[in-house]
Parts: structure tokens; sequence; C-alpha cells
């Protein structure tokens, strides 16, 4: 859709020269509003791309699918109000397969959520904590500190739209076992990239993501240990802090949370006998 960056004209200042004018690389956000069989069920502010995924992401986290089978389609639309506007793909109704219901929890939420927030639309914070179907707690996965301690470095070299924007998160999805990257993905929301990741392992019939390890460009918020343990991912690491609301909820589920993995250090805060430190 060749959405992802939009170039606008800027004054670049420089204390001590001339005020200079130049046109600048934007990261793109435009809303997207989520239907479910016609019906509207959230909209979210997100960078255009993957929006499938996104879609079949955001329904995971939010307890809806697990398997493949359950989502069907997803057709974008025209624009908002389906009264003949151009299609902006920037309306996506998403069809799922005969059985699959929504949860009280998602339909009596408000429908909007920022790029910064993906649960600030909560009817209550009683429906945040979704209940996951799979238990992390078990996962054997184990890694080492170095292999952890390369993966920003690896994210980082899958982030084009960062380094032509310095806007966009990013998140991506190690299998813990061989090293081997299986997906990344951009947005302008951290919670949006790591839907996108979640999404594609859905459509790709690979929930839960057990012996996987989650690498976010940014902090590690309630919500983004949230969506690891409704995905089945044991180990979310992050190059920034976690909140003490996401370390509470990774610890009641069992979920390895490492954060602040910079060059050779990074602070595990809970289930830390999976990262290993003897380099076998």
């Amino acid at each position: 859709m060749g959405r992802i960056t939009a170039r606008r004209p800027v004054v670049k200042i420089t204390l001590g020269g001339e005020p200079v004018r130049r046109s600048d690389t934007l990261a793109v956000e435009e809303p997207l509003e989520l239907r479910v069989g016609g019906v509207p069920l959230a909209v979210t502010m997100r960078t255009p791309g993957a929006d499938v995924d996104l879609a079949a992401g955001f329904l995971v986290s939010e307890g809806v699918l697990t398997r493949a089978d359950d989502f069907r389609v997803a057709v974008h639309c025209g624009g908002p109000g389906t009264g003949g506007e151009a299609n902006t793909y920037n309306v996506l109704d998403i069809g799922l397969a005969p059985g699959v219901r929504l949860p009280d929890a998602v339909t009596t939420r408000a429908f909007y959520t920022t790029s910064s927030c993906g649960v600030c639309g909560k009817a209550s914070i009683d429906a945040v904590e979704t209940v996951s179907q799979f238990d992390v707690s078990t996962d054997a996965a184990t890694v080492t500190a170095d292999f952890i301690a390369s993966l920003p470095d690896r994210l980082r070299a899958e982030q084009a739209g960062f380094r032509t924007t310095g806007g966009l998160h990013a998140a991506a999805l190690f299998d813990a076992a061989t090293g081997e990257l299986l997906v990344a993905r951009e947005d302008v929301g951290r919670h949006n990239a790591v839907d996108k990741v979640v999404g594609w392992a859905l459509r790709e019939d690979r929930l839960p993501l057990a012996g996987t390890v989650l690498q976010v460009s940014g902090r590690a918020s309630f919500e983004l240990v949230q969506k690891a343990v409704m995905a089945g991912i044991p180990i979310l690491s992050a190059v920034s802090a976690p909140s003490s609301l996401a370390v509470e909820l990774a610890a009641r589920s069992g979920l390895t949370v490492i954060g602040f993995v910079r060059a050779e250090t990074m602070n595990v805060y809970t289930a830390a006998e999976r990262v290993r430190t003897d380099g076998a």
C-alpha cells in the first residue's frame, strides 16, 4: 500500500546557523477500523501494512482466536460510512469461522485505541487481564544471556522504516532453540507491532508460540506482557524498562521478562531460570 512513510516540509534549525527549509520523512499514522461480520469492533491508530496480521493478533490478545481455522477471511472495505467512498484501506472487515464468538470483555470495550496504548478503552481494569488458554509457566525453553544480548541489534537490522523515519517501534519473534528469526514487524504503536507478529503466527497456525522469544524495541508494558501470555510466548525481551504491573502479571503467569537489554548487560525480572549464563 506504500503508506508506511510520508514526506513533509520542515525548517531545520542548527544553533549558530541559518534555518534551512527541507523535506523530512515521517512515519505514517492512520486509523484502522476493525469490523467483525460488518459490525464495528475497534479503531486503532497504526502504520499501514500487515493489517490482516494486526487484526488477527488483536483478536488473539482479546481471547477470541487461538487457531488459524478460527480466522476465515479479512477484506479491506471503503471509507467509513459505506457511502461509496473510494477504498482507503482504513477499514478491515473480518470474517470468523462459524461458532467463533466475541466474548463480553471485547464487546463491552470502548471502540478506540491509540498507537501508544492498546488497552486504554477497556470498560474496567478487571477486563484487562484476559485469561490465556496457553500456560507459559510450563514452557521448558531456555536461552543464553549472549543470545538475548544479540537480539536488539538483530531486530534493529530489520527496522527499515525506523532507519528512514526514527518514528517506528518494532517487534520480532525468535526461535529459542535455533536462534532463527521467524518474523519481524514495525508500527508506530508498539502494541500494534506485537499484534502483527502474533497475527502472523496465528495465520501460520503456530499458536501457541512455545519455545520462542519476543524481542521489542521499547519498554515492556503490561499490555505487551498480556499479549505474550495470550500467544503462549514464554520469554519477552525489551531494550527498555518493564512497568511494575507488567512484572506482576509476568510473575503470576510464569513469563520471563528481561529489560534494559543493552550491550553486555540486562535485568531479568521474572522466571530467571530460563536465562543461562554458562554460555552452553
